[in-house]
């Protein structure tokens, strides 16, 4: 099963969302997240966090169509992200794709990307959508396939120390076994060739970054 989280930060092209949408889905909004699904006319089957960012009219609104709320207290321990997470794991998914979990404020946006590295999730598969990007996390032992276009943007950021093992298939760069290091600048702005490429790992976590070039002005 599959999980959408819809968190509280920027959503940049709303309108791609709901093809994405399959039979089945588990949609949860982290709080303020809720406003995006209203918006994308999305009813979550669970509204998860202190709901400091959610107005009473669509509080009701939610309950009216019966819309779980699992509420905490405003001085917790964890983001709504994370408990949205949290909640989203024990509900045994295997792939969780997140909404919103970027732009505002900056370290929430980071502190969102970390919490992914966490080893707690290694059974997830994790998807970060932040349209013209889409964000991947591998781990140990991890290949991943994808597909573009020619001069697509693939980055490849290390979450861990080191990560071990890189090897890359149709990308301008290639990587044989490559180790790369925390704060690294070594595989940012990698290329791919053709449309498909191949990213694989020994051990570590890793973060691929890749950006659609299709209407977006390159900067040389």
């Amino acid at each position: 099963m599959r999980a959408l989280i819809f968190a509280n930060g920027i959503i940049k092209n709303p309108s791609r969302i709901q093809s994405n949408l399959r039979d089945g889905d588990l949609i949860i909004a982290a709080d303020g997240g809720a406003n995006h699904c209203h918006e994308l006319n999305i009813t979550p089957a669970v509204v998860i966090g202190d709901l400091d960012s959610i107005s009473d009219e669509l509080h009701n609104l939610l309950k009216d169509r019966e819309v779980k709320f699992i509420i905490y207290p405003k001085d917790k321990d964890q983001t709504d992200l994370e408990l949205a997470l949290s909640f989203a794991y024990q509900q045994r998914v295997n792939e969780v794709h997140f909404y919103g979990v970027l732009g505002g404020r900056l370290d929430l946006s980071l502190s969102n990307l970390l919490l992914l590295a966490r080893d707690d999730w290694e059974p997830l598969s994790l998807v970060v959508v932040d349209e013209p990007d889409i964000a991947y996390v591998l781990r140990n032992g991890n290949t991943i396939s994808f597909t573009g276009n020619p001069g697509d943007i693939i980055s490849l950021i290390p979450l861990s120390e080191k990560v071990r093992g890189v090897s890359t298939e149709g990308l301008r760069w290639k990587l044989d076994g490559a180790v790369l290091s925390m704060g690294s600048t070594l595989s940012v702005s990698n290329e791919l060739l053709e449309h498909s490429g191949q990213v694989k790992i020994g051990v570590g976590t890793l973060l691929l970054v890749h950006r659609e070039m299709v209407n977006v002005t390159r900067q040389e």
